[in-house]
């Protein structure tokens, strides 16, 4: 976990002996009282990241650890492979994409809580993420009605600088980071579309995936779904009615920007560590450096679910003339979605899914799931990719501590020592994200967004129902 515990004070210790003589002389009447536990503060060696460098491979532990069938290449898949090769924990990576560049994964995300978690991947640095320390809400016409950051509060810091500020990176860049960190591309399976899997006799698990027109067989001890909002495991898991996919209202149109496409327009939002968006009560658009030399923006808007797939399946060229259209508004928007290309924009319907609870995955014996395959958001509140490292992470060190030598759970089963715990922690870490998201899909699409105020918006909103 990479923290270790202090030594309790003498007092502390003492204290707990006179409390548990008192117990005992009480014939044990009433509840025992709780043995102290030192506070836990972040390991030196590892720098809180719970690894030591090694200048070879771990080797994969067979006979303690079981053999884990990931099932997704995406951001959350990656990282719990690195996660289990870092612990020797055996598992192979399956990806139905024929390779990295197949298709398009997402744009950019900004690290929050992952910013820390993923030192505990081996992931110190990350070049190409970029730090943001200035936040500011704008009306259509370009007033500020709301600012937060380090700059608002410390003018002079360095823009850079700051322990806390998020990190923004682009999808594929962080993707690309985390394989590099397993290996190399060469360590999925790309091309491996799961079709079916079943408990067999001997208590593996028969995975059956569809490979190039042909079925090829595999088998492992734990099966995990990392393959998203659509995902297979899910479905051929709990099924569709469970927690159906649920439209959330509005549209969501992404955009890519280089800022050397805005010729002769110079503007102090975009210096490369500024996040701004510009709202009206119904349309709202996010803009966030992507690169150093680039920026993204996220337009959304309410809309029927219909109109919604209907814009979407019209493709880039119509999408980006409605994106024009509902944003002619302050400097530098209009520009920048004018100049941004259309083989850079893209726009789909917002679907989330009701929370899954502890019951129904307590059916699945020998699998489970994580990231957007467990527990699926809206992009509002940024946690997808977040929650998605977290749950890696927290997988990977959970199968470490319950399957450890003589631990005996093959005997008592991978759900009893593993999986009741890390989905316990996970739904409940989640739910919370969930319903956030969720209802910043509805305020920020309304009057709401326009309260004026040096706070994110959402905590405007929890004023305002208190």
């Amino acid at each position: 976990m990479g923290k270790k515990r202090r030594r309790l004070s003498k007092k502390v210790r003492l204290d707990y002996q006179v409390a548990f003589d008192q117990f005992e002389k009480n014939q044990q009447e009433g509840i025992a009282p709780a043995r102290p536990k030192g506070h836990q503060y972040p390991c030196p060696d590892c720098c809180g990241s719970g690894l030591l460098p090694s200048a070879a491979a771990p080797i994969k532990d067979t006979e303690n650890y079981p053999n884990v069938a990931i099932i997704g290449g995406g951001i959350g898949g990656v990282a719990l492979a690195v996660a289990c090769l870092h612990r020797g924990i055996p598992f192979t990576l399956y990806e139905r994409d024929p390779n990295f560049d197949a298709r398009s994964q997402g744009y950019g995300l900004t690290l929050q809580q992952a910013s820390k978690a993923i030192e505990g991947l081996g992931i110190f640095t990350l070049e190409e993420g970029v730090v943001s320390t200035r936040h500011l809400v704008h009306t259509t016409e370009g007033k500020v009605i709301g600012e937060w950051g380090v700059r608002k509060w410390v003018p002079t810091h360095a823009k850079t600088s700051s322990k806390r500020s998020n990190i923004h990176i682009a999808r594929q860049s962080l993707r690309q980071v985390l394989l590099e960190q397993l290996g190399g591309h060469d360590k999925v399976r790309w091309g491996h579309q799961l079709t079916g899997f079943k408990e067999s006799e001997n208590g593996n698990i028969d995975l059956t995936f569809q490979v190039e027109g042909e079925i090829k067989n595999a088998s492992a001890d734990l099966i995990v779904g990392a393959d998203g909002i659509r995902s297979s495991v899910r479905r051929l898991l709990i099924g569709e009615e469970t927690a159906p996919l649920r439209y959330l209202g509005c549209i969501v149109i992404l955009g890519i920007c280089p800022l050397n496409a805005l010729e002769g327009l110079t503007s102090p939002l975009l210096d490369a560590a500024t996040v701004f968006q510009t709202a009206n009560g119904n349309d709202r658009i996010y803009i966030m450096p992507y690169t150093s030399d680039s920026v993204m923006w996220q337009l959304s808007f309410p809309m029927p679910e219909e109109e919604a797939k209907t814009l979407h399946a019209q493709g880039p060229e119509a999408i980006k003339k409605e994106a024009c259209r509902r944003t002619q508004w302050h400097d530098p928007i209009p520009q920048i979605l004018a100049a941004t290309q259309e083989n850079r924009i893209s726009g789909y319907p917002v679907y989330d899914r009701e929370l899954l609870t502890s019951d129904i995955l307590q059916k699945a014996s020998q699998a489970t799931l994580i990231g957007d395959a467990a527990h699926p958001m809206s992009p509002f509140k940024g946690q997808g990719a977040n929650q998605a490292v977290l749950d890696a992470l927290a997988l990977a060190r959970e199968i470490s501590k319950g399957c450890r030598p003589l631990s005996q759970w093959r005997k008592a089963g991978i759900r009893e020592s593993v999986l009741t715990a890390f989905e316990s922690e996970m739904l409940e870490r989640s739910a919370s994200k969930v319903k956030d998201s969720a209802e910043a899909a509805q305020f920020l699409h309304s009057e709401i967004v326009l309260h004026e105020g040096d706070e994110p918006r959402g905590r405007c909103l929890k004023k305002k129902n208190l």
